[in-house]
C-alpha cells in the first residue's frame, strides 16, 4: 500500500450545470486540498504543447473557466487541511480520497470547448507518462459512436496500456437516455447526494419563514428589505413587460425600483441582474433548482420552492410596505441521502443497450474542494471575491470520488487490469435504496462506491483488449473501422455478423425479456 499512484486528471472546463459539493459518506471521503503539486500540462487547441511545469494550484467551481480542474484534482488526491470551508461554510478537516498520490493535469479544454485533437493528446501524453489511473470530468452532450468519440478511443488506448479511465455520466438529468461515455471499457460515475445540505431561510415580515437552497454566506445580521417582486419594477424604456420583468432577465429590472431591495425571480438567476440594478438581496424559484442541490450567489439569495414563491407573491400583493430578509445558510442533515441527484444523467446506454450505463455512483452534491484564487466562487463571472476552497456540485465531482478509490484498490492490487478494478469496484458497491429512485439501476448502476471492500472483492470479472474487440465487431464495426479505435493494423473482425454484447465479462448487464447473460468471473 506504500506504492506511489500516479494519477491523471484531464482538465476540462465543462460547460453544463453547475454546483458545490461536500462528501463524508467513504472512509476518505471529506474532500480536499489547499495547495498541492502537480505537473501541469496544457495542449492549445489542436493539440500542440503550450509548455510543461510543476505548479501550486488551488481550486475552484464547475462551469467556469478557472478552477474545475483544481476542484476535481483535489477531491481525488488532495492533502490534509485543517479549518478548511467556503466562507465559512463546511468548515472542518478536509483531504482527498488517496492524499499521496501523484498528478498529472492536462488541460484540453477552453472557454470555447474542447477540442477532440487535445483529448487524443492528453491521453498518449498520460500514458506515456506512466499514470495508473485517468479521471476524465468531461463528455458529450449527444450520444456518438465510439470511432468517433475522442474519450472513448484515447480510454481503449489506455486500457491496452493496463490504465483504468474513470468518466462522469454528465449533467443532463433526469431525462432517460442522457448518459454520456458509455463505453465498455470505462467506468462511468454518477453523482449521489451526501448527508449535508445547505439550507438558506427566508423571512418575511408577517412571520412566514420559508427554506430555500443557497450556499449563502451573506449575514444581513436579521436586518429587513422592501420587498419586490421583479414583474413589479419592469424596465417599460427597455420593452419590458411584468410578466418578463418577473423572471429578471438582464436589463428588464428598472434600477430606481429595485434599489435597496429584495427581489422576488420567478426563475433562476445568477444574480448579478440585482447586483447591477442596486438590489440587495434575491428569492428565486424553481422547481427543479430548489430540491437537492445548492448554488453559491453574488449577493444574499436563496431559491424556494414554486409552491413557496405564491406565497411569498400572496404577502406582497396583501401588504402595503412588504418586507423580509434572508438568513446566512445552515448545514443540514438531509435524511435522504445517499440519493442520487436529479442532474445527474440516467440510462440507458444510448449506444449500446445490452451495457448498464452509468456503473456505479459517488457523492457528487456540495462538495467542498480546493479552488483558483483567480476565479470567482459563485456563478456570477464578475463576482470579484475569491477563495482558496469551494463547494460546487455534478457528476465531474462524483467521477474523481470514484477514481481515488479506483487509485485505492490499483495500489493494493498493482498487477490487476483495468476491468478487474472496474469490477471490484462494482461488485462491492453499496446498494443504493431502489424505493427513492424511479429510474432504478439506469441512475445509480452497481450503487454507491466502496473503496474498503474493493480491495477485496472475492468474484472478479476480467476482460481482455480481445474480449472488447469481439464485443466491437458484434456491435457492426468491420476492420476498417474496428481499427479507428484501436489504432492497430493487426486488429480484425473475423466476422461482423451481429450479435448482442452479453457474452462481454462485465459485472452487469441489460438482459432481454425473460433471459439473463451467462457470464462467468475469476477468484481475486
Amino acid at each position: 500500500m506504500e506504492r506511489k499512484m500516479r494519477w491523471c486528471q484531464l482538465h476540462l472546463q465543462q460547460v453544463g450545470l453547475y454546483s458545490w459539493l461536500h462528501s463524508q459518506a467513504l472512509p476518505f471521503s471529506s474532500v480536499t486540498n489547499e495547495s498541492f503539486e502537480i505537473a501541469a500540462k496544457s495542449l492549445e487547441p489542436g493539440g500542440t504543447t503550450a509548455g510543461t511545469s510543476l505548479t501550486l494550484l488551488t481550486s475552484h467551481p464547475l462551469e467556469i473557466p478557472r478552477g474545475h480542474g483544481t476542484h476535481t484534482s483535489s477531491t481525488a488526491a488532495g492533502r490534509e487541511v485543517q479549518g478548511a470551508s467556503y466562507f465559512g461554510l463546511a468548515e472542518g478537516v478536509t483531504r482527498g480520497g488517496v492524499p499521496n498520490a501523484r498528478i498529472a493535469v492536462y488541460k484540453v479544454c477552453w472557454s470555447f470547448g474542447c477540442s477532440s485533437a487535445d483529448i487524443l493528446a492528453a491521453y498518449d501524453d498520460a500514458i506515456a507518462d506512466g499514470v495508473d489511473i485517468i479521471s476524465v470530468s468531461l463528455g458529450f452532450y449527444f450520444p456518438i459512436p465510439y470511432m468517433e468519440d475522442p474519450i472513448a478511443i484515447g480510454s481503449f488506448h489506455a486500457m491496452k496500456n493496463g490504465i483504468l479511465t474513470l468518466n462522469s455520466a454528465g449533467n443532463s438529468g433526469p431525462y432517460p437516455y442522457s448518459v454520456s461515455n458509455y463505453a465498455p471499457w470505462t467506468l462511468t460515475v454518477a453523482a449521489n447526494t451526501i448527508d449535508r445540505k445547505f439550507v438558506a431561510q427566508v423571512v418575511l415580515g408577517n412571520g412566514q419563514v420559508l427554506s430555500g437552497l443557497s450556499i449563502n454566506n451573506f449575514d444581513l445580521n436579521g436586518t429587513t428589505y422592501p420587498l419586490i417582486w421583479g414583474g413589479n419594477a419592469a424596465n417599460f424604456s427597455a420593452g419590458a413587460s411584468p410578466a418578463i420583468a418577473g423572471y429578471c432577465f438582464p436589463g428588464y429590472l428598472n434600477s430606481y425600483k429595485v434599489e435597496r431591495k429584495i427581489v422576488l425571480c420567478d426563475a433562476m438567476v445568477t444574480g448579478s441582474q440585482i447586483l447591477i440594478a442596486n438590489g440587495v438581496g434575491v428569492i428565486m424559484s424553481s422547481s427543479f433548482y430548489s430540491v437537492d442541490f445548492a448554488f453559491s450567489f453574488p449577493l444574499p439569495a436563496a431559491v424556494i420552492s414554486n409552491e413557496d414563491r405564491v406565497k411569498v407573491l400572496n404577502y406582497i400583493r396583501a401588504t402595503e410596505n412588504p418586507i423580509a430578509t434572508i438568513l446566512v445558510a445552515q448545514g443540514w442533515k438531509d435524511v435522504m441521502a445517499a440519493s442520487v441527484v436529479s442532474f445527474s444523467s440516467r440510462g440507458p446506454n444510448p449506444i449500446t443497450p445490452d451495457i448498464l450505463k452509468p456503473d456505479i455512483t459517488a457523492p457528487g452534491v456540495d462538495i467542498l474542494a480546493a479552488w483558483s484564487p483567480l476565479a470567482p466562487p459563485s456563478i456570477d463571472p464578475k463576482d470579484t471575491r475569491r477563495v482558496n476552497f469551494n463547494i460546487i456540485s455534478g457528476t465531474s465531482m462524483s467521477c474523481p470520488h470514484a477514481s481515488a478509490a479506483a487509485a485505492y484498490v490499483k495500489a493494493g492490487h498493482p498487477n490487476w487490469s483495468p476491468a478487474a478494478i472496474k469490477s471490484a469496484l462494482m461488485t462491492t458497491a453499496t446498494i443504493m435504496e431502489p424505493g427513492k429512485h424511479v429510474d432504478l439501476e439506469f441512475s445509480y448502476g452497481s450503487g454507491q462506491i466502496n473503496p474498503e471492500h474493493a480491495l477485496n472483492p472475492g468474484l472478479v470479472y476480467d476482460a481482455s483488449e480481445a474480449d472488447y474487440i469481439n464485443f466491437l465487431c458484434k456491435q457492426g464495426y468491420n476492420t476498417t473501422t474496428l481499427r479507428m479505435i484501436t489504432g492497430s493494423n493487426s486488429s480484425v473482425c473475423n466476422s461482423t455478423t451481429p450479435g448482442r454484447a452479453w457474452d462481454l465479462k462485465l459485472p452487469n448487464f441489460c438482459p432481454g425479456r425473460g433471459r439473463w447473460p451467462a457470464n462467468s468471473g475469476s477468484l481475486y
